[in-house]
């Protein structure tokens, strides 16, 4: 590996068991030829939340004329995008490549049903209560609590880094506003293998959903080439070396090459930020004035200006709007009428109201649905 890429080896995070940051809630012996992070990883794989993301939406999962594709991305197949970046770019720079991976595969773990039109829909029906809904606590709450599969303790009992890493990753938390969190070192940025998720997230579905734009034919060749330069000037290349190519392989080809150029930037823009503040240790980064891991100035304004054209066009366009208004009809019908008939909830969620509040304890139930077992539990409970 070129020395130029990788960053001072004290900037990685250590897989030992003799760590901090792979300390468990509840300690085990150490395996005699897996890691502590690799571990991590395979728990999240084998876990029935990491399974549903197979049947929840990315985006959308079906046409404009109301019919059903499988070529879309759902959760799972985003999450594995992700996971296939961020170990690449993390082994790339000499950081933890396991440990970036097993932080991807989690990453999404917490999302409800219908996408962001999901997620704001439960957010919307917890506010009436006093409550919000953030889905890197809520995947922090899967994996320390709802996921039963070992005997010896509740939860994953995953490492502390990788707890760290799902509810810090995207977003700082401040102990003021979360004491419950005070052991995720809320005063510290997170490791650089956490801080590349939030950008390795954004790039994946950067150009995954321009490609699912265009599939579904709500986006045209024409208009993206208008409104993204960074993708038009990968197409005209494209074009010139490939002439007689389809259009679709035209515009994949210009898809790869924005993926590469924004991968290859975030790389560069890690190593110049570290060069310049001199950091050795995880600690310098951690203590750091700013977050390491980001985009260039002039890669990230086009970064910005690709989705400020997806919102436009395509999260927010006529033919998702329907979508939108029904999954918000669902959960807020759902969520009224386990609030008036909580008899109707599985007996392990009934057991969390005292200490967890019926709407939590409701909200909890509803995001670990799948899009098909949401739309099933709309129709049992009458829907209007």
């Amino acid at each position: 590996m070129d020395s130029e890429i990788r960053l001072p080896a004290g900037l990685a995070v250590r897989g030992g068991e003799v760590d901090e940051l792979t300390r468990r809630a509840v300690p085990e012996a150490a395996h005699p030829y897996r890691t502590p992070f690799g571990r991590d990883g395979s728990r999240i794989l084998h876990a029935r939340a990491f399974r549903r993301l197979a049947g929840k939406t990315q985006v959308f999962a079906r046409l404009p004329n109301g019919s059903i594709s499988d070529h879309f991305r759902s959760r799972l197949t985003h999450t594995l995008e992700v996971a296939q970046i961020s170990r690449t770019l993390a082994a790339a720079l000499g950081l933890n490549a396991e440990l970036a991976e097993t932080l991807a595969l989690a990453h999404d773990i917490g999302h409800p049903p219908f996408g962001h039109a999901g997620e704001k829909a439960l957010h919307l029906a917890l506010k009436a209560h006093g409550l919000a809904f953030d889905h890197n606590l809520h995947a922090l709450r899967i994996v320390t609590w709802f996921e039963e599969r070992y005997a010896s303790f509740r939860g994953l009992n995953l490492s502390l880094a990788v707890r760290e890493g799902i509810v810090k990753h995207s977003r700082d938390y401040t102990p003021a506003q979360h004491p419950e969190l005070a052991e995720y070192f809320l005063d510290q940025f997170p490791p650089l293998e956490a801080q590349l998720i939030d950008l390795t997230d954004e790039i994946a579905y950067t150009v995954s959903d321009l490609d699912d734009g265009l599939e579904s034919g709500i986006l045209t060749l024409d208009q993206i080439r208008e409104s993204v330069p960074l993708f038009r000037g990968f197409h005209d290349r494209a074009l010139r070396l490939f002439p007689a190519a389809r259009a679709k392989l035209t515009a994949n080809e210009a898809l790869k090459g924005m993926l590469d150029a924004l991968a290859t930037d975030l790389m560069a823009e890690i190593r110049r930020r570290v060069r310049d503040l001199g950091a050795t240790s995880l600690d310098d980064i951690r203590n750091a004035p700013r977050r390491i891991a980001a985009l260039g100035p002039e890669m990230e304004a086009q970064r910005a200006e690709a989705k400020r054209f997806l919102y436009a066009n395509f999260y927010n366009s006529p033919e998702l709007e329907e979508s939108h208004r029904h999954a918000e009809e669902v959960i807020a019908t759902l969520f009224a009428a386990y609030l008036a008939d909580p008899s109707e909830l599985p007996a392990d969620h009934r057991e969390q109201i005292p200490t967890q509040s019926l709407a939590r304890t409701v909200a909890d139930y509803i995001a670990g649905m799948t899009d098909a077992y949401i739309e099933q539990a709309w129709l049992r409970c009458g829907k209007p």
